[in-house]
């Protein structure tokens, strides 16, 4: 982020230099897209429907769980395995596809992951057993690993540095976007035609965004395609990794999502319960708390400016936790409440995260986006494994135990983020007798 408005640390700092290191020239440094400049909107539309797509099939059955749980009579941490799979093939496979994009291009990575998740997508409604219908979402999620990474360093790559927070923001937007309208859809579709229906539901809203994004998206204009190097990647992951903010920002990233994962891959079973007893299409529903992600994430580049990226953090964190707690009340309201301010805080935090890794990564932003991507769904798919596990142990408040050890992990490494942030900004001033 831009130390001067934000307060951010000086590794930061050292980020603020040209994004890409195949942009030598001011003239090519011109053809950045930036609001107003011709491309962007369709830049924009076609990334947004791109992570619509992509939310929407990722988590497709995650609404779903109970009807899958009772449909092939297993319990609800077998059943979360159809979302765990999805989120942990794509967490396996987003580096070794980015990679990918370095040598084919983040444009053409994109769009084959779009078109091989989608194709997957039609088959899912059709798994004999709860086997095969794993086995089709791990296919799925290794699919859509080549989207996040590669939209990221697209970005990164095309949009100019002051622009930058806010078309992340924009992705993150459509995720959210995917994330709502697959899980209301499926909800009422399956409530009047069964769960299967959703999924082909779906599937139908994926290709239609598949296609939009397929025409509206323009040419990578500032990539210089590289060569299939595994000693280079291994140099590349070796340095980012050695890299403490980005570790930091990884780490950040997987503990927000392990609270987002195990919360909603365990409120369809709590909803359906006692006290509340609503029916699936009511559930489905219930995801219409994900627009305020929509907001909370397109709003992140205006917190950042404000409050500085750790501040963003802080007020993330604490909108989370006062959620996680607000949840165990037994009062429906209440717990729509606490999903409202879990929804805020898990999109706020991940936007300034996701794309404070951008900007800190000056060379080889795919593998730095994808090693994020990696922690993030790592994150996600130990969230609903684990929450489901904790559900079925302790019930609901056992879930929001775990959540809020997630939490905590991402208020210490904040901290210490601070601290040594003020301890670099000593070592610049000299001293003074």
């Amino acid at each position: 982020m831009p130390p001067a408005d934000t307060g951010a640390s000086t590794v930061v700092v050292d980020a603020s230099a040209p994004s890409s290191p195949v942009i030598t020239s001011r003239a090519a440094a011109t053809e950045r897209l930036e609001p107003g400049r011709p491309g962007y909107r369709k830049m924009s539309f076609a990334l947004f429907a791109a992570g619509v797509a992509a939310f929407a099939l990722l988590y497709s059955t995650q609404a779903l769980l109970p009807a899958i749980s009772a449909s092939y009579g297993v319990s609800a941490g077998q059943a979360s395995w159809t979302v765990s799979a999805a989120t942990g093939a794509l967490a396996l496979c987003v580096l070794p596809l980015s990679a990918l994009s370095e040598r084919f291009g983040r444009r053409q990575m994109m769009t084959a992951s779009l078109t091989v998740a989608v194709l997957v997508g039609m088959l899912v409604p059709f798994a004999p057993s709860i086997g095969w219908l794993i086995a089709l979402r791990a296919i799925q999620g290794a699919a859509l690993a080549g989207l996040p990474a590669s939209a990221m360093a697209y970005l990164a790559e095309e949009v100019r540095p002051k622009a930058l927070i806010a078309a992340i923001g924009l992705f993150v937007a459509g995720n959210s976007i995917g994330g709502m309208s697959g899980r209301i859809l499926t909800g009422w579709v399956a409530q009047a035609w069964g769960w299967r229906a959703a999924l082909a539901a779906v599937g139908l809203l994926a290709v239609a965004c598949a296609v939009a994004f397929h025409f509206l998206i323009p040419k990578g204009r500032n990539f210089t395609p590289g060569t299939l190097n595994p000693k280079a990647l291994a140099k590349t992951v070796a340095t980012h990794l050695g890299n403490p903010l980005l570790v930091r920002l990884y780490a950040i990233g997987a503990l927000f999502m392990t609270v987002f994962g195990a919360v909603y891959t365990v409120i369809g079973f709590r909803l359906v319960e006692e006290p509340f007893s609503l029916p699936q299409g009511i559930v489905g529903s219930i995801f219409l708390v994900y627009l305020v992600g929509t907001v909370s994430s397109a709003a992140a580049g205006r917190l950042v400016a404000r409050l500085g990226r750790r501040g963003a953090l802080y007020l993330a964190v604490s909108t989370t936790a006062a959620g996680l707690l607000l949840s165990l009340s037994q009062s429906l309201a209440a717990v729509l409440l606490g999903l409202v301010l879990i929804t805020a805080g898990f999109f706020a935090g991940h936007a300034v995260a996701s794309s404070s890794v951008s900007r800190t990564a000056t060379t080889g932003r795919a593998q730095a986006s994808a090693l994020y991507q990696s922690a993030y769904y790592l994150g996600s798919s130990a969230g609903g494994t684990l929450g489901a596990v904790a559900f079925h142990a302790g019930g609901w408040a056992a879930t929001v135990a775990l959540g809020l050890l997630a939490v905590l992990g991402v208020v210490s490494i904040t901290l210490y983020g601070t601290r040594v942030a003020r301890a670099e900004r000593r070592a610049l001033v000299p001293a003074t007798r």
